[in-house]
């Protein structure tokens, strides 16, 4: 009660658009009668009104106005504020355009000469409470629309492996960048083929926001579709290309990604890099940092080839793949970025710890570098980690 008792003595700054002075009078005299906590100010035309909207938290229209009248002055204060309270003043004789105004945009209507003080207070501030209540739902129907928006940029960007060996284990993490909260266009994708080839991807669309999450996601399903046709890797590499120049809604737009084709005997692979940071095995007891030809981004040169490395993986490892956000944070308060080799280092520590090591890794490798970073990283990082079990 005591809350209640406090909001409706908060000060209500009341826009009076008639240009009737004696109507006017009369409505100072109402508020004046039940001291209501209004700062009225008035204006004598829909013209004159306009320039003082700002700041206004309830207009009060007279539908009889000597530049507009009846539903034209409702329809253009709302065109020149939309989210402001209006409430409408009619005559006895023409109360129907109240409701006319009503279903135009206004939230409420008064009858002039059935209005007393109390009446008019309470009306103007049902209608100011209306409208923030409906800015309220405006903004939850939109959080929701961002959140339906979000899982299906999820579904396509981080998809579930399409894995039956049960000697590989594969583990993935995503981590939005401290300047947005939805996904940019980082993605990946682990898919077996049906020779027992293990393909695992990870890349990067150049840019960030809706337009180069949802290229990713074409990318990424391109990837699969091919894969799964069991086309050959150049092949794949040479379609996602095209994908991307064919759907990017900005010329110079590329990609960079990662390829790994592990064979079926899991003891090699072949790594292809179109211009992404190389990913970093664990074997022996140690960590290194795969080497392969980096051929230019998707995207950037008609034509172009990725040459492949084979990689020796050996019986017991572990390859991490990333995107570029991981490695490019700053280290302490410097301007040094982390840099892949000191992700190398970061590896081999965390597999210091003994056996397991692998089921945190990706969680403990984003919160120490954000540590390093004295903060949340500024690009999007999505990992994966490919390891040999049993």
């Amino acid at each position: 009660m005591v809350a209640d008792r406090q909001a409706s003595r908060q000060l209500m700054r009341v826009l009076l658009v008639e240009d009737d002075a004696g109507d006017a009078l009369l409505v100072e005299e109402l508020l004046a009668e039940v001291d209501a906590p209004i700062q009225l100010t008035r204006a004598l035309s829909l013209t004159e009104a306009k320039p003082l909207l700002g700041g206004q938290d309830c207009v009060l229209l007279d539908l009889g106005l000597p530049d507009a009248s009846g539903l034209q002055a409702v329809r253009e204060l709302k065109g020149a504020d939309d989210k402001i309270a209006l409430v409408v003043l009619t005559g006895l004789a023409d109360a129907s355009q109240g409701v006319a105004a009503v279903a135009a945009g206004a939230q409420d209507y008064l009858v002039k000469g059935q209005v007393d003080g109390d009446l008019l207070v309470r009306v103007l501030r049902y209608a100011v409470e209306r409208v923030r209540s409906e800015e309220v739902h405006r903004q939850l129907r939109d959080e929701r629309l961002l959140a339906m928006e979000k899982g299906r940029l999820e579904r396509g960007l981080l998809p579930t492996p399409v894995l039956n060996d049960d000697g590989l284990h594969v583990q993935t993490r995503y981590a939005a960048g401290r300047e947005r909260m939805l996904l940019g266009g980082d993605f990946y994708d682990v898919v077996e083929a049906d020779d027992g080839t293990v393909h695992a991807i990870v890349g990067d669309v150049c840019g960030h926001g809706p337009d180069e999450a949802a290229l990713g996601v074409c990318l990424r399903v391109a990837w699969r579709a091919m894969v799964i046709a069991g086309r050959p890797v150049p092949e794949v590499l040479d379609t996602m290309q095209r994908v991307l120049v064919h759907e990017r809604h900005l010329d110079g737009l590329f990609a960079t990604a990662s390829m790994l084709s592990v064979a079926p005997d899991r003891r090699t692979a072949r790594l292809h890099l179109a211009g992404h940071p190389p990913p970093v095995l664990w074997a022996d007891n140690k960590s290194t940092l795969l080497s392969a030809p980096v051929g230019v981004p998707l995207g950037v040169l008609p034509g172009a080839n990725w040459a492949p490395a084979t990689i020796d993986l050996g019986d017991d490892w572990s390859v991490l793949m990333y995107t570029d956000g991981l490695i490019e944070g700053r280290v302490d308060d410097s301007a040094e970025r982390l840099g892949a080799d000191r992700l190398v280092q970061m590896v081999s520590a965390a597999a210091a710890a003994g056996s397991g090591w692998q089921r945190t890794v990706l969680d403990d490798l984003v919160r120490d570098v954000c540590v390093l970073n004295d903060g949340d990283l500024v690009d999007d990082v999505a990992t994966l980690l490919i390891t040999r079990v049993g």
